[in-house]
């Protein structure tokens, strides 16, 4: 990709401006690849921990969307209040589309600062402008507050304290205990018997086994928070339009954009954490 010239920065709604100042629009349907490797369209120099192919840049519509591409090193994007880790692209999971990455970060309009954390630190990343509707300018006035949440995907926070965040643990551990992934991950009712187990919850793990009509209950629980979970990633724009939400993207998605971590794992054999999530959990199911 080559510097676009007048006319078409006038209309392109994704501007991107490269630490060495050059600015690159970005047609609806366009993409810019960026990396420290002579085949991308800005070259980054090397010393910034960028790939060859470090990232990606997509115009699409009604906003941008920002993805790594690299299967070695971190990316992030950066904007108001929020620093953002992009996954890594997966092997498996993105080989079956094509090799376009499956998780990514979504830009309705608004700023954002792409790059590596060096490069972040450093005051040296790309810079992402895209217009609001109608082609008006995204960046607010110095004296004016931005807009009410609209501009930028808020990035995905599950407070620890909660079932749903519960609910995210499980159904990602055994990925977490094993990073080859070669592990299955648990379906609902297994995620549901497993949340008894770590709360103790004795006489529950009996009904649970004995009774059907408890055991769907309690399980159907379990799958209105996974529905919530899923609905978030798409909605925090952590999984790219389009793409089948399997429970291997889903769970990679949470893990590899840091929601839930491997130091997470640690709760699980807290006393209070789990006191905690017992009061939560295991009133009266009717």
């Amino acid at each position: 990709m080559t510097l676009d010239s007048a006319p078409a920065m006038a209309t392109a709604r994704a501007h991107v401006t490269s630490p060495a100042g050059a600015v690159f629009a970005i047609p609806e349907g366009g993409r810019l690849v960026f990396g420290r490797g002579p085949d991308a369209d800005v070259i980054i120099p090397a010393g910034r921990g960028l790939s060859r192919r470090a990232g990606v840049i997509s115009a699409v519509a009604g906003g941008a969307w920002i993805a790594n591409i690299s299967r070695t090193h971190a990316l992030y994007a950066e904007g108001d209040g929020y620093r953002v880790r992009l996954p890594r692209m997966d092997d498996i999971a993105d080989a079956s589309d094509g090799g376009e990455p499956s998780k990514g970060w979504f830009l309705r309009h608004g700023t954002a600062l792409v790059g590596s954390r060096g490069m972040l630190d450093e005051g040296v990343p790309l810079r992402l402008v895209v217009a609001g509707p109608g082609g008006a300018s995204a960046e607010p006035a110095d004296d004016q507050d931005r807009p009410d949440g609209d501009a930028t995907l808020l990035p995905f926070y599950l407070d620890p304290n909660t079932k749903l965040f519960f609910v995210a643990l499980l159904w990602c551990r055994p990925w977490l205990v094993d990073p080859a992934r070669g592990s299955p991950l648990p379906r609902t009712p297994e995620i549901a018997r497993a949340a008894l187990q770590v709360t103790d919850a004795h006489h529950e793990i009996e009904c649970f086994d004995n009774d059907a009509a408890f055991r769907d209950r309690l399980s159907a629980r379990v799958g209105e928070h996974l529905k919530v979970l899923r609905r978030k990633l798409t909605d925090r724009g952590l999984v790219r339009p389009g793409v089948r939400l399997s429970d291997e993207v889903a769970v990679g998605a949470l893990i590899e954009s840091g929601i839930i971590t491997t130091s997470d794992l640690g709760r699980l054999a807290d006393p209070a954490w789990c006191s905690r999530q017992e009061d939560l959990w295991w009133t009266p199911v009717v």
